[in-house]
């Protein structure tokens, strides 16, 4: 129903990813894991650890690091060290902080669901300022790793939001294909991770390639009164 100014049912709540979504992170989440696999001589190209950008932290490790179990986790130690060192530049792609106003000022409730760990998470909630802005988050270390809906279902429990009525955003398959799972409505932005090709695999209402898109689109499909103009 993209052409139906309303949407069939008011949406109540947007969930997000995080990295490649709202946070412009994914170069360093990439440079950071290049560096732990050189650290413990392991082969790692750039195009399989940004692949896996959006998966929990223990699903990373057995997917680019399967033949070494022994060194997964001081791979991933490796890895959080030097992301945490390196990453206190980034910070939200442009127009995110106005997006997350004018949605939280209209009353829409906001949510992050992320392959985070809830430490990681709360570092960059605390690096945005951001932490009353979500009525909820959810990390990859309290619940199971995307694709699972687990995370999405915890979240509309605690919202008290209906399934119909809420949408996620994400840029890699692993947003969507968790959505699918549970039958949420969808969205796809192509300016993180994964290609227009994969994400339109997973049937998102839109794909956006910027956060003013982004914007516009919710400008377009939410109730007129439901966003101020930026």
């Amino acid at each position: 129903n993209i052409g139906n100014p309303s949407m069939n049912k008011p949406v109540e709540l947007i969930i997000f990813d995080w990295d490649g979504t709202l946070f412009d992170s994914v170069e360093q989440i990439v440079a950071s894991l290049q560096y732990a696999a050189q650290q413990f001589q392991q082969p790692l190209t750039n195009e399989a650890a940004k692949s896996i950008i959006g998966l929990g932290l223990p699903e990373v490790m057995q997917i680019l690091f399967p033949k070494v179990p022994h060194l997964q986790q001081d791979i991933l130690q490796c890895y959080a060290d030097h992301y945490v060192a390196n990453s206190k530049g980034d910070a939200w792609f442009g127009g995110v902080a106005e997006l997350l106003a004018d949605l939280k000022r209209q009353g829409i409730k906001l949510a992050v669901a992320t392959g985070k760990s809830r430490k990681g998470l709360d570092r960059v909630l605390n690096q945005t300022n951001s932490h009353d802005i979500f009525d909820i988050t959810r990390a990859a270390s309290e619940t199971r790793s995307k694709p699972d809906p687990l995370m999405l279902q915890e979240i509309l429990l605690e919202t008290g939001v209906t399934v119909e009525r809420a949408i996620m955003v994400g840029d890699t398959s692993y947003d969507l294909e968790m959505a699918q799972n549970l039958n949420m409505q969808r969205i796809g932005v192509s300016y993180g991770v994964h290609s227009v090709e994969t994400l339109q695999q997973y049937q998102p209402l839109t794909i956006v390639s910027s956060v003013q898109d982004l914007h516009g689109y919710f400008q377009a499909v939410l109730p007129s009164s439901a966003l101020i103009e930026s």
